[in-house]
């Protein structure tokens, strides 16, 4: 079964998020099918928008992690280990250049998340040119906290320094209100309004040329990647493959293996391990 599933609704492109039983987490075939489907709407002359959803209980809830964080061997995630920093580098470079095709494409691309879009879940609704959010859905990157870095670095062109380092110092989930309040995501609807509210904002935009989209998305987009966002993208990805080979991340990896993700996850984000000395962290410090 595919992971991405495409779907032409008159001048509209549907792509789907495909892995419900699991979130839609992301598994090596996923962002390889995203780019694909994404190439595809951008291809078809009859495309004027693209929607992306997730299907199931959430839009994307990041890496699959019963496979990148409980299995493998310690410290083995992308390659075999020693590490090596270029091998890791190319396998999360293509990843994140696969979620930049929502950026990079021709066409508009409208994401709409329900539920959660968390970790590298984050990263592909961060790279679309609208983001629709549920209010009450939730959305973060938790790795920041220990074994990852996001790799597209969008949280900072769309909020500015002061509020990414607010997100990415706690690692903190916040609900699609605050993040239209922040101005991360373009709005928050109550969830029941959510597919409603999309299809008429992908439907007002479907009745504009398709060069006329074009032009006004890549005069946009030249100004933000003049400031440097490949650059920057390459370095985030480079930081990735650190946080997740540093002696912290080793034991996130090995208390992954030991306990399970589900709890290394817990104790992460509730901030009550500590990474350095590999062993829980005293009330008084948390």
């Amino acid at each position: 079964m595919s992971v991405v599933t495409y779907e032409k609704d008159g001048r509209i492109a549907r792509v789907t998020l495909n892995r419900p039983d699991v979130m839609n987490a992301i598994n090596d075939e996923l962002p390889v099918e995203l780019a694909g489907a994404v190439a595809r709407a951008d291809a078809d002359p009859g495309v004027h928008v693209v929607v992306l959803s997730g299907n199931g209980p959430a839009f994307c809830a990041g890496y699959d992690l019963t496979f990148y964080a409980e299995g493998n061997g310690s410290g083995q995630v992308t390659q075999d280990m020693p590490w090596d920093p270029i091998k890791d580098y190319r396998f999360m470079w293509e990843n994140t250049q696969h979620f930049m095709s929502l950026w990079r494409a021709a066409k508009p691309v409208i994401c709409k998340v329900h539920g959660f879009a968390v970790a590298g879940g984050s990263d592909i609704a961060l790279c679309a040119d609208l983001t629709v959010m549920a209010e009450n859905a939730q959305i973060g990157y938790m790795p920041a906290r220990v074994w990852g870095c996001p790799t597209t670095a969008m949280w900072v062109y769309r909020l500015g320094p002061e509020r990414a380092k607010r997100m990415l110092f706690t690692g903190d989930k916040i609900t699609g209100r605050e993040a239209a309040d922040l101005g991360l995501v373009l709005e928050a609807v109550p969830d029941d309004q959510l597919d409603d509210r999309v299809e008429t904002l992908a439907a007002r935009m479907a009745s504009v040329p398709v060069n006329q989209l074009a032009m006004q998305k890549l005069v946009i987009n030249q100004a933000i990647e003049q400031t440097g966002l490949m650059q920057t993208q390459r370095l985030a990805t480079i930081f990735d493959g650190i946080t997740r080979h540093s002696p912290e991340g080793i034991n996130f990896k090995t208390r992954s293996e030991d306990v399970g993700w589900k709890q290394a996850v817990t104790e992460r984000d509730q901030g009550t391990w500590d990474w350095t000395a590999n062993e829980e962290l005293p009330k008084r410090n948390r």
